[in-house]
């Protein structure tokens, strides 16, 4: 694996280490080599169990829960 340890990062660093990621994955699913990809997702698995660790009690936005997301707990926009 390449790249700073996840632990030893800043906090500001490893926020634009993670958009940068969440950025290309895309284009590396689509075009990267299977080496690539298996490093991309090894650091990205990295980066997010870090910022998990870092902030247990985030908040989680409801319509981003599978109740909410389905309207079962009310979050729902019921707007035409």
């Amino acid at each position: 694996m390449s790249g700073v340890p996840p632990e030893n990062l800043a906090e500001t660093d490893l926020l634009r280490e993670l958009e940068h990621l969440h950025t290309t994955r895309h284009g590396t699913f689509l075009h990267g080599s299977p080496d690539a990809l298996r490093e991309h997702s090894s650091r990205t698995a990295l980066l997010e169990e870090e910022y998990l660790r870092r902030h247990p009690e985030r908040e989680v936005d409801p319509a981003r829960t599978r109740a909410g997301a389905r309207g079962e707990d009310g979050s729902a926009d019921t707007r035409s």
